[in-house]
């Protein structure tokens, strides 16, 4: 993209003289696969604030092409509501220098075999490994008789194939940063790879030998915007845009790892890097993560919509809490600052003016609830503990896969097959999918009983009178 960009002014299009006119796009050095809202608020905004040199970035859709053609049409700008509980602030970011499709195969091989891309970053979410579980990834490798769309069936597939013309063009080392909400995200992402890449040996020492990964811990809490978000910003700004992000006022992003080339200065923009990330990962894991699926499965069962709704609810604050007592105890930080964590969250939580729905949180729960919830669940269990919290999330997310009347729609890689094991009565589901999530779960009496008794306590109030 060469030239000025710019976002018109309300009543046309046409980027004249009443335009927001911006410079021509950065150089294209990083390349971005998961192009979406949490993206354009965290790792584009990071970027955009990033001092030195800048850094354009190539963000490819995960599956839709609306998102990179209305990008396109307003030259890779946006902007960027952060909503406080008092007001907004609007910034127009410029960090995307190119929007593409999931199907642009072509944008994407050229792109990595670039030697002037020097870093990937990812947000395609635990779903998008394809994993059965944490660390067993399954792919569909691409293979010499695989050709367009087919060989970009799944992330670790793209980048294999991203990484396999690298080698070709002899672009050298790249870096690529993992921004999901898994733990040990990096390695997670190598091994996916490695995965992907095992029909071609030779390929796969490449990557061995030039590819690095760095973990991180990210958060910014992301809603999904509205038609007003648009008319918003026309009202405050006089700029039409068609893509605006909503986003909270906090911000984090912690990294650890060896970048093999280059990399923007995110540490000027407020990003952390550090040699031990696990501390970070866990308390963000558990005792923001963790109670947002909580939240999702037990606030909308009991008919709220969004977040701010769930923890005005004393019993679901009441669940929260003991969910979170039952975290911080496996967690390796001083106490003082796992309080003023989870003050910061409940700050956050109660927002009015983020509307951060449940049923987007509530997506994909047979990937998240085994890094979110059952570290903690095992942990308590071989104490000797039925921690209250996670037997409440549980409970939550087998009413949510029964379609209880109240519960955010399921949305999940594994639906159907929940979805066919949570049927029938209470008593006979709850061993059932316990088993399926965690087969080490159906051992614990105990543990089925309670969940059954829960989600029996939940699915009665869902469907009694409203």
């Amino acid at each position: 993209m060469t030239g000025a960009r710019s976002l018109s002014r309300r009543g046309g299009d046409d980027g004249g003289a009443a335009a927001l006119i911006r410079g021509a796009a950065a150089p294209i050095r990083m390349v971005h696969l998961g192009l979406g809202n949490f993206f354009r608020a965290h790792q584009a905004w990071y970027t955009e604030f990033a001092g030195g040199e800048p850094w354009g970035i190539a963000a490819f859709t995960g599956r839709s092409a609306s998102l990179a053609d209305t990008l396109r049409g307003q030259d890779g700008l946006y902007t960027l509501i952060t909503r406080s509980a008092m007001d907004d602030r609007f910034e127009v970011i410029g960090s995307v220098a190119a929007a593409h499709p999931a199907a642009d195969e072509a944008s994407w091989l050229r792109y990595l075999a670039s030697p002037d891309v020097e870093v990937v970053t990812l947000t395609i979410t635990e779903a998008g490994y394809r994993s059965a579980g944490v660390g067993r990834v399954k792919v569909t490798p691409p293979t010499p008789l695989m050709t367009g769309p087919a060989r970009l069936m799944t992330g670790p597939a793209r980048l294999v194939a991203g990484l396999a013309a690298r080698r070709r063009a002899d672009g050298g080392p790249l870096t690529i940063v993992s921004c999901d909400n898994l733990p040990d995200n990096g390695a997670v992402t190598e091994r996916a790879i490695a995965e992907a890449a095992r029909h071609d040996p030779a390929l796969a020492s490449w990557i061995a030998e030039t590819v690095s990964y760095v973990t991180t811990v990210v958060d910014r809490i992301t809603p999904r915007p509205t038609a007003a978000e648009g008319a918003l910003v026309i009202a405050r700004t006089g700029f039409v845009d068609r893509a605006p992000v909503v986003t909270e006022p906090l911000t984090e992003w912690v990294l650890s790892g060896t970048f093999a080339a280059g990399r923007p200065a995110w540490d000027d923009a407020g990003a952390l890097f550090t040699d031990d990330i696990e501390p970070f990962e866990q308390r963000k894991l558990w005792l923001l993560n963790g109670a947002h699926s909580l939240l999702a499965y037990t606030g909308s069962v009991r008919g709220h919509r969004t977040v701010a709704e769930a923890i005005a609810d004393d019993l679901c604050r009441g669940w929260l809490e003991q969910w979170w007592t039952a975290a911080a105890s496996h967690l390796n930080q001083p106490a003082s600052e796992l309080t003023a964590y989870r003050a910061s969250l409940i700050s956050r939580f109660e927002n009015p003016r983020i509307e951060h729905l449940l049923a987007q949180i509530a997506a994909d729960g047979s990937q998240k609830l085994p890094v979110r919830i059952l570290p903690v669940l095992r942990a308590e269990l071989d104490a000797g503990r039925l921690p209250g919290g996670a037997v409440q999330a549980l409970a939550g997310w087998i009413c949510h896969l029964r379609g209880d009347s109240r519960a955010a729609p399921v949305n999940d890689p594994r639906a159907d097959e929940f979805g066919a094991l949570a049927g029938g009565p209470m008593a006979e589901a709850v061993p059932r999918v316990l088993a399926a999530l965690d087969p080490a779960l159906d051992g614990s009496d105990d543990l089925v009983t309670a969940v059954t008794d829960a989600a029996a306590e939940l699915e009665r109030a869902a469907n009694g009178p409203h």
